[in-house]
């Protein structure tokens, strides 16, 4: 009895049938797949960075400066990125209320 091969146990879910109908029964089904997920997941690590990019540099430079003894500059500086933390949550809160009035 045949063994039933990885590509036709993910033709048969529902994602795979999706893929099928709109792309067509081609060769290249799964590669497609394998691209979709790629390009969602470069998405998600370009999102991360735009989102966080500043906050962990602003930890960074605080952490720098209180190793180096410049605790006053450590404090200025986290106080600046926590500042920075907020003005970012608000302007992420404005976009989102915007998007869905």
């Amino acid at each position: 009895m045949k063994t039933e091969t990885r590509l036709e146990r993910m033709k048969r879910t529902r994602m795979g049938r999706m893929i099928r109908r709109l792309f067509g029964e081609e060769r290249g089904a799964v590669m497609m797949e394998y691209v979709i997920l790629a390009v969602l997941i470069a998405a998600a690590a370009v999102v991360a960075v735009a989102m966080f990019g500043r906050t962990i540099v602003g930890m960074f430079d605080t952490a720098g400066k209180g190793a180096t003894g410049d605790h006053s500059g450590a404090k200025d500086a986290m106080e600046e990125t926590r500042t920075q933390q907020q003005q970012d949550a608000d302007a992420s809160k404005a976009y989102h209320d915007s998007m869905h009035q």
